[in-house]
């Protein structure tokens, strides 16, 4: 297995532009996502390089993290859609960035990056975007909306199905700006040797998850296009099957979806899974979760714009079931891409509970031998491709380029 002797948060080898230099990230709120998370890790590489790394937000629970990281969070109305506020706002955020002596500014949401682009054209600073979701749009007036994700001078994708879209759909605005730098894993977070038996097993408890019983995991706020009513199916498919020792535990906020709530309730009665399906809430300590899982799903029925949960549990070594749609699927090598024994895990057409439970089954079925030589594979193909420590360089080289684009501060 090759090592990544990087630190867990780097910058690039020429981090000289960087030094001293003040990058502000916009987002709506710093609550639990991919892009809240990639929020924060950049602003600890900013830190390590010597840069002010500021992110101007409504709050959220991780603006303690953002802090004992270095960044520093400024209190901003960024998660308003309100047209009158939005241009307000594009004032109010073009002083803040002219008081702090912002250089670059970096949106990573639609709504704040209208307002962030009127500012940094105000102040003719470089604007950067992040497109961290499947912005698809079904109307021109929507179309347009998503299309300020494709304004920026340097427009990021989190994966190849990401660039697509954008060149498809935003071909005019994103031009050749379009660069793709995948979302970083932290590997000294998420590995085996740093997460203790007793974290698992607390977890584990506060489950209600017996100790002969085998986790099945989605990790995923409740929402219907997470497949979370397509792995209930899968459930009782297997039940029927005979397959015995399991628990399917639904980890993720229901963000006030009571009827969804009921609706998944409703159904685990109906298929008579009472014991088996736990609703436990939003999981703070995420590598114990994907730890105590003897398998991880990722069911969902319309594209990830990445697929994070499946290279985290990849990463500790967690055999992984997903749909193949989407930017899931460069993240897991299944045949027919390569052979069985270079497999990583498992890929099934979306919504497509039979299949979603044979894969399952499999995965579950897999000898001490084989799960751990899958474990190696899957954190080798981590290691290579999706470390935090290479998303947080390619970023910060941007950072350095546009910096030297633009001339001394």
């Amino acid at each position: 297995m090759t090592e990544d002797h990087r630190p867990a948060v780097g910058f690039p080898g020429d981090a000289a532009p960087l030094a001293g230099a003040c990058v502000l990230q916009i987002i709506p709120e710093l609550d639990a996502g991919g892009a809240e998370r990639t929020t924060v890790d950049i602003a600890a590489g900013l830190a390590a390089a010597g840069a002010r790394a500021l992110v101007a937000t409504e709050g959220g629970r991780l603006v303690g993290e953002l802090q004992a990281k270095g960044g520093i969070c400024l209190p901003f109305p960024a998660a308003s859609k309100n047209p009158l506020q939005m241009a307000l706002n594009v004032g109010r955020l073009a002083r803040l960035c002219r008081r702090e002596g912002v250089q670059i500014i970096h949106a990573r949401s639609r709504a704040p990056a209208w307002v962030a682009l009127g500012a940094a054209r105000r102040l003719k600073l470089p604007f950067v975007t992040t497109y961290h979701g499947s912005y698809s749009g079904r109307t021109g007036v929507k179309v347009l909306y998503n299309s300020v994700m494709a304004r920026g001078d340097v427009v990021i994708a989190n994966s190849h199905y990401t660039a697509d879209l954008i060149r498809r759909l935003h071909a005019e605005q994103a031009g050749d700006r379009v660069q793709v730098i995948h979302r970083g894993t932290d590997l000294s977070a998420f590995t085996p040797v740093a997460v203790g038996a007793a974290r698992v097993e607390a977890l584990r408890r506060s489950w209600g998850v017996a100790p002969h019983e085998r986790v099945v995991l989605l990790a995923a706020r409740l929402t219907a296009w997470k497949g979370q009513r397509i792995l209930i199916e899968a459930a009782a498919l297997l039940k029927a099957q005979g397959v015995g020792d399991f628990a399917i535990v639904l980890a993720g906020d229901p963000q006030g979806r009571v009827a969804y709530e009921r609706e998944l309730d409703a159904l685990v009665a109906a298929r008579g899974l009472e014991g088996v399906v736990r609703r436990v809430g939003h999981c703070t300590d995420m590598p114990a979760a994907f730890r105590a899982a003897s398998v991880v799903a990722v069911p969902s029925v319309e594209p990830e714009a990445f697929g994070r949960s499946a290279v985290e549990a990849q990463a500790l070594g967690t055999p992984v079931v997903v749909s193949d749609l989407g930017a899931v699927p460069e993240t897991v090598l299944s045949p027919p891409e390569v052979p069985a024994g270079q497999r990583t895990g498992w890929r099934v057409p979306a919504g497509d509970a039979a299949a979603l439970a044979g894969a399952l089954a499999e995965a579950l079925s897999l000898g001490a031998s084989a799960r751990d030589a899958l474990a190696r594979r899957e954190r080798a193909h981590v290691e290579a491709n999706f470390s935090l420590a290479r998303m947080v360089d390619d970023t910060l080289a941007i950072y350095a380029g546009l910096l030297g684009r633009a001339g001394p501060a």
